[in-house]
Formats: structure tokens, sequence, C-alpha cells
């Protein structure tokens, strides 16, 4: 059985590390090099970087920032912000990722996913996908969250696995921030409906809410922001703890 992954996620903001409730009322969190050090010494399994204004400012993820952090880290390292081309794909890979994640150029140009997988191999690309129930239906928002689209969610999920993505990460808009835990329905809803690894993301608040997740649903990875950031949790407790609820974590070097 493969081994349920830890990711911190560093959302970088003017480039500073933030977090929000339900994408909106941010605040620091840090500076993102010494955060991302600090994640590797402690076991993170993956990061990820989300230059989380890029798409409404028009403009490309910071590729200095990344290749900061990318000399500071020997782990799998995901990139998303502003991307909707193959060459800034390119560009992010030479600064020294390892992924990129696409989500509102994903949903505009579709045959986008295709692209990347094409040059860069299906285990490149990972499609974040921001959902939010709205009048009981969750459904696919763009542009940092503050547009939605026409799009079902677990629709739009096998469509991206189709296209080429080979992986997902989904964010509960409605739980993003608020520490009450992950949306177990939709988390499990498009685990079942996909054979590509889904990332839970939105909600984490407490060691037992990464219990539930992975318990309940079938996630391949749980992403937090602000427990780790504001040292709430720590990576090697929370690995230990799962370990002892028998959830198969990777051990802690």
């Amino acid at each position: 059985m493969l081994k349920r992954r830890i990711i911190p996620c560093l959302d970088i903001k003017d480039g500073r590390t933030v977090k929000g409730v339900n994408f909106i009322n941010l605040r620091d969190a840090g500076d993102p090099v010494e955060l991302a050090k600090i994640y590797v010494k402690q076991g993170a399994d993956e990061l990820i970087f989300l230059d989380i204004t890029a798409t409404i400012e028009n403009r490309k993820a910071l590729a200095g920032l990344v290749e900061r952090i990318s000399a500071e880290i020997n782990i799998p390292f995901t990139v998303g912000g502003g991307i909707d081309t193959v060459d800034d794909v390119a560009i992010l890979i030479k600064a020294g990722a390892d992924k990129v994640t696409v989500n509102s150029s994903a949903v505009l140009k579709p045959e986008l996913i295709s692209e990347i997988a094409g040059q860069f191999g299906s285990q490149c690309v990972v499609v974040a996908i921001d959902t939010k129930l709205v009048d009981d239906e969750w459904i696919v928002f763009i542009n940092g969250g503050r547009a939605p689209t026409d799009l079902r969610t677990v629709n739009w999920a096998r469509m991206v696995e189709e296209l080429g993505a080979g992986e997902v990460l989904l964010t509960s808009m409605n739980n993003d921030g608020t520490r009450l835990g992950f949306s177990i329905d939709i988390t499990g809803e498009v685990s079942r409906n996909v054979n590509i690894p889904v990332i839970a993301s939105g909600g984490a608040g407490s060691m037992e809410h990464f219990r539930e997740v992975f318990f309940n649903t079938g996630c391949s990875a749980a992403l937090a922001a602000s427990i780790f950031h504001f040292g709430d949790i720590t990576i090697p407790d929370l690995k230990n703890y799962l370990m002892n609820e028998k959830i198969n974590v990777r051990c802690l070097i």
C-alpha cells in the first residue's frame, strides 16, 4: 500500500507566506525560504508553493523565489500561480520545481493539461480544483476562488484525469482556514471517481482531522498550511500520531 503523504503548503503573496480563512483576510505567516527549510528538517513528504495572486494580477509565478527555495530543499516541490503556457512550466522546472499545478488556466484552456503532460509527463501535472458547496452542488471556482464556473467538481476531476493530469489538489473553500476539519464528502467522492492521487486540502485544525480524512476517503495525501506555519502541530508529532493510529505514513528520518 502506498504511504500517505503530509504536505505543507506555502501560499505566497508579495514574496511572503500568507494564510487566510475561506480565501480572504490574509495574514503574514513568515519567510517562505525559512519555512521550507524547517519543513524539510521536520520530515515533510512534499512541499507546495502557490503564488496566490499571480493569476488575478496577470503575472507569472515568482521564479526567483522558486529557485531560492529549491536550493534549500531535497523533497518533491510543486509550484503554481499564473501558469498558462508550456513555456511557463519550462521556466519553473528550470528554477527547481518538480511538478506544477494549474487551476484557472486549466479550466479556461483544458488542452493545456495535455500539452504539459505531453512535454513533461503526467507526473508533472497537478490540477488544483478549488470547490465550494453552492445550493447543495460542489462547484469549481477559479481566479483564486473569486469566480464560480459552470463545472461540477466531480465531473471536472474526471475530465482532468482524461486530459493527462497526474494528480488532483482538491481544496474545499468552505473549509479553508477554518480548522474545522477537511471536507470528507467531496474529498471522498472525488477520490472514488478518479484513478489518480488526490490531495485533500482545506480545514485541517487537529491531528484527528488528518486521521479522519485518511480513514474515510481514498485521498493519498493531506495538505495544511496555518497549523504548520504557526506551530500548532509539528510534522513529527503528526506522523507519530498517525502511525499509532495504524495509518501508513513515511517514517521520520
